[in-house]
């Protein structure tokens, strides 16, 4: 009964007075019926069962309306959730689809990128092969260009050796020495020589005797006389010419004048000829000079170990020897890599050295590459490279020129115009304000004809600056307000130094960059001039005499 309490209040009621009226009416009929027996407690209880049933049936019908509204509204609520949950669901459907699509786009591109990648590879490694043919291609061309080369020099220098001369052994004493031997071109331009100076002195001789003859000067002595007649013709017959006391006779004016200009053109003839000669003997000395440096260069080659065309390093294929130094030799090798001509100086040490003095050597070749790596200008040679063969052989990579030096230029030539002179000295001093201008600044310390390069063999053309081996650096803690101190003296070619550097004292002496403008000074002088400056001859001269002594004095006090 107590769910009865939980209904509508005015439910309720009528719901009290439904039943209460049915109780009165069943109390009534049952005192009617009394007779027929008292109301049994059947009835009651079918009665309360009957509230009871009916009470149960209307609080389910309630709890069953409670539990409609209720599943009407959880209904109302899946159906929003699921339309929400649909949405949702076929967003990300359509997410997922996406990613799918984007995940297969992917897959298919990154397939062809393998594809691709590995087509690439296929094509690298034939473009590889193809390299590696070509290069090998190219070495055995080169190799054969060379060889080719080398035979042609030989060969040249076998016909020259009899045309321009030859080495000879020759034996003095204990020792055997090497001697020079002019070949024919010489020895005929000698024996030309030796006619004209001949024919030279017949006409001398005869210009003498004709001037014993030579008539008067007066007029009335001009023609002669009967009597001279007379005594010519007497003399000729008794053959009185030959007589070397008789004194000559005398010719006349237009007989002397004739003789005269005779003598004089055949005079004028030979000096032209010794003049061709003279020309032709030094257009032949140059080419003895070429020759000779060509035979120093076979003998050197044949006796080189890198003379078979090895490939240093992967990469730097040897030609042919360009010329051989104290402890170096300069091969005119071919890039691989880059394509292009270099110039490999190996440098060879002493296996006979002790390691202190290996060490020394090396490490002033490490110093050599420092200060030249860093170098960038037009007028200096670049340094491309640096390697070691092996504990006693390295090698420095340098741009390959193909003329001669400065040095050889004139002892070719002699000497050049001014122009020419004063474009390799424009040359010049451009490189070294660029030496002062970099920091630290460097000084040179060893500039001469034979560390200038021309670049195409001729004095008109470009200039370059090699050979770094004594430079300086100018840095802040050894240059001074009055320079630094100069600790390799004795170092250089003394004819291009200034005289400071050859002070003598308990301090060293102190050095600048003005060290490389004398030496620009020297250098255009002997260009201008064909020799050296005479005052620094004899200036250096007594200087290194004294310097020596200071030495000797030094070695044994």
């Amino acid at each position: 009964m107590d769910e009865l309490h939980s209904l509508d209040p005015r439910r309720q009621e009528l719901l009290e007075a439904r039943f209460i009226g049915g109780l009165n009416n069943n109390e009534c009929s049952s005192q009617s019926f009394g007779s027929l027996g008292s109301s049994s407690d059947k009835e009651s209880e079918v009665i309360i069962i009957l509230m009871h049933t009916h009470f149960s049936f209307v609080f389910i019908e309630q709890n069953c309306f409670k539990n409609l509204f209720t599943c009407c509204l959880c209904l109302k609520c899946t159906d929003l959730t699921r339309l929400k949950l649909a949405a949702l669901e076929s967003n990300k459907n359509l997410d997922l689809e996406k990613k799918e699509g984007r995940i297969d786009d992917l897959l298919r591109a990154n397939c062809d990128l393998r594809r691709q990648i590995d087509e690439q590879q296929k094509l690298l490694e034939r473009f590889k092969e193809r390299l590696n043919k070509c290069t090998t291609m190219s070495k055995k061309l080169l190799i054969e260009k060379s060889t080719q080369e080398k035979q042609s020099c030989r060969e040249k220098s076998m016909q020259d050796r009899l045309r321009l001369g030859h080495f000879t052994t020759v034996r003095r004493g204990a020792s055997y020495t090497e001697q020079w031997t002019d070949g024919y071109a010489f020895q005929n331009l000698v024996k030309q020589q030796e006619w004209i100076n001949q024919q030279r002195e017949e006409i001398e001789r005869q210009r003498k005797l004709l001037a014993k003859r030579k008539p008067p000067s007066t007029p009335s002595s001009q023609s002669p006389t009967p009597n001279e007649s007379k005594q010519r013709k007497t003399k000729a017959v008794n053959g009185a010419d030959n007589d070397p006391f008789l004194k000559p006779s005398l010719l006349t004016v237009a007989e002397y004048h004739e003789q005269e200009e005779i003598f004089k053109l055949r005079l004028g003839h030979l000096k032209k000829e010794e003049a061709e000669i003279q020309a032709e003997l030094e257009r032949l000395e140059r080419v003895r000079n070429q020759h000779i440096r060509e035979l120093k260069r076979i003998n050197n080659e044949d006796s080189s170990q890198f003379k078979d065309h090895p490939t240093l390093n992967e990469r730097y294929l040897l030609l042919h020897l360009l010329g051989r130094g104290g402890f170096s030799e300069v091969y005119k090798a071919f890039d691989l890599f880059e394509q292009r001509y270099a110039a490999v100086k190996i440098h060879q040490l002493n296996k006979n050295w002790r390691e202190e003095k290996k060490e020394n050597y090396h490490k002033h070749a490490c110093r050599e590459y420092r200060i030249h790596k860093q170098l960038d200008h037009p007028r200096i040679v670049k340094l491309y490279d640096y390697f070691s063969l092996d504990t006693d052989t390295f090698c420095t990579v340098l741009e390959f020129c193909e003329g001669n030096d400065l040095d050889f230029y004139l002892k070719q030539h002699k000497l050049m115009s001014e122009k020419e002179g004063r474009s390799i000295v424009m040359q010049i001093v451009n490189a070294l304000r660029y030496l002062n201008e970099i920091k630290p600044p460097i000084i040179h310390y060893d500039l001469k004809p034979g560390n200038i390069l021309l670049v195409d063999g001729t004095a008109c053309g470009e200039i370059k600056i090699t050979d770094f081996g004594l430079s300086k650096i100018m840095d802040d803690d050894s240059y001074g307000v009055d320079g630094m101190d100069l600790t390799s003296q004795g170092a250089g070619t003394y004819w291009y130094l200034p005289p400071e550097c050859f002070v003598v004292g308990k301090e060293p002496p102190k050095i600048s960059n003005k060290v490389d403008v004398w030496s620009v000074g020297v250098i255009f002088f002997q260009c201008l001039y064909g020799r050296k400056v005479r005052f620094v001859h004899s200036f250096i001269s007594s200087i290194f005499f004294f310097y020596m002594i200071h030495l000797n004095i030094f070695k044994y006090s």
